[in-house]
């Protein structure tokens, strides 16, 4: 069932029900039981402002904690109790890759957005996406998204990823001393802060390209305001022999 979303809550301080609805623990359990469902996490959360308000703090937090334990432990592990741009911004970029519009931020293709089951995300990995003198940032980031067979663009992939603590990391104070600037227009698709272009930046090394497995120069991936991050790529085709691997 698909909820359009209401902007007058029917749950504020001057409607009497609020005498009457669910708790917060109510609520609780209820998606615990239902591991953390995201598409009734959204489904919930557009019902009024304050089932969108009891989503934004305490379910899309527990979908995060619940999907990816580890880098969730490790992104709150700074002192802080949320992170940058929100829960709900997070629990989308754990699951939503964002494709790309004609005319927008890569400009040269059209691939809708989509949801994905599962996607694994390295901390590892996130180092080759970082020059050295930043490599003490923490950075994770996806396993590409494989969109094969693009026309002329070949096989497109699109990655995904989120720096710990960016507002403090030494990515953000490179890209503000060498005056990057902020894309006019664009937003991010996850938390709509403005986004910075780390290839105008010239801040994307070599090693990113060898760890997407993609051709020289043919990487692209912005930053926004709150540290999330979305890239694309073109892919290597496979050898010969790398196919007959997999086979």
């Amino acid at each position: 069932m698909i909820l359009s979303k209401q902007y007058r809550c029917i749950h504020s301080t001057s409607c009497s029900c609020t005498k009457g609805h669910l708790d917060e623990d109510v609520i609780f359990l209820i998606f615990q039981t239902l591991n953390w469902n995201p598409k009734l996490i959204a489904a919930f959360s557009c019902a009024c402002k304050w089932f969108d308000d009891v989503a934004k703090r305490v379910l899309w937090k527990e979908f995060c904690r619940a999907r990816a334990p580890k880098m969730m432990l490790d992104l709150q592990s700074s002192g802080s109790h949320s992170v940058d741009g929100n829960w709900r911004a997070l629990g989308k970029l754990l699951i939503y890759c964002s494709g790309s519009a004609k005319g927008g931020l890569f400009n040269s293709i059209h691939i809708p957005g989509h949801f994905v089951y599962r996607t694994r995300f390295s901390r590892t990995s996130g180092k080759s996406f970082l020059l050295p003198q930043c490599r003490s940032d923490v950075l994770y980031v996806s396993d590409p998204c494989e969109h094969l067979d693009q026309g002329e663009e070949g096989d497109v992939g699109f990655f995904r990823g989120i720096f710990k603590s960016f507002a403090m990391s030494k990515v953000r104070r490179m890209l503000i001393s060498r005056g990057a600037e902020l894309h006019p227009t664009e937003v991010c698709p996850y938390c709509k802060a403005k986004l910075w272009n780390m290839l105008q930046a010239k801040m994307i090394p070599q090693s990113a390209t060898c760890r997407l497995g993609a051709y020289e120069d043919c990487i692209e991936y912005y930053v926004c305001l709150n540290g999330h991050v979305l890239g694309i790529c073109t892919l290597l085709p496979l050898s010969d022999s790398e196919a007959s691997d997999l086979d």
